[in-house]
């Protein structure tokens, strides 16, 4: 059987002056120069998305900004990440928080899209959203409007045997009920997934 170990990861920060500090993850030590670059400059490349957004959102003055990121999975070549950026402009009535998350196939070299993680043709869109859907109910989440359906390329990340569908302050929640986050346990799901895929090493029992 092959090995595969976890990716080095190091913390890096750009600080705008106080209380504005983003600290963000840089990959290190791959064998795959080109993956390694890859890795990085995407994650570079959304940490500043985040940062842009903030920033555009509002003609006030940023007073705080704090950027951070958290590794959800970091073995059998999968390594999935999110990275977060809160933000409070002047007189703001509260800061705000985007989240954003990449996955990465690290044998295929690619960065992943929720439909990657699926056999092709499969209707994953609709056996998530009922999957969500039970999920509302049980736990008696209080929603915006009426849930229909996830997007084709809804917010995810991988964590363990799990997937994790969410969704960003004020999608289908008021802003005091924070991200609501669906973990989806692989087994639910395993007729659908692609073996060869992320979610398919994850499902394997070893």
């Amino acid at each position: 059987m092959s090995i595969s170990f976890p990716v080095s990861i190091k913390t890096l920060k750009v600080s705008a002056g106080p209380d504005k500090t983003v600290y963000y993850p840089k990959v290190h030590g791959l064998q795959n120069d080109r993956l390694e670059r890859f890795i990085n400059q995407t994650i570079v490349r959304q940490t500043q998305q985040l940062i842009d957004q903030q920033v555009g959102n509002m003609p006030t003055t940023v007073e705080e900004m704090i950027g951070y990121y958290e590794i959800k999975n970091n073995q059998r070549d999968v390594l999935s990440l999110s990275i977060s950026n809160y933000t409070y402009h002047h007189q703001a009535a509260h800061g705000m928080t985007y989240i954003n998350s990449l996955t990465y196939d690290l044998e295929k070299g690619t960065l992943c899209k929720l439909k990657d993680l699926f056999i092709p043709g499969s209707d994953y869109i609709a056996r998530l959203s009922t999957l969500i859907h039970e999920q509302i109910k049980q736990r008696d989440i209080t929603l915006l409007d009426d849930f229909t359906t996830i997007q084709p390329n809804q917010d995810f990340y991988i964590a363990d045997k799990t997937l994790v569908i969410y969704f960003q302050l004020y999608d289908i929640t008021p802003y005091v009920f924070g991200f609501p986050m669906f973990p989806i346990s692989v087994y639910d799901i395993q007729d659908i997934i692609d073996e060869n895929g992320p979610l398919g090493r994850m499902a394997i029992n070893n």
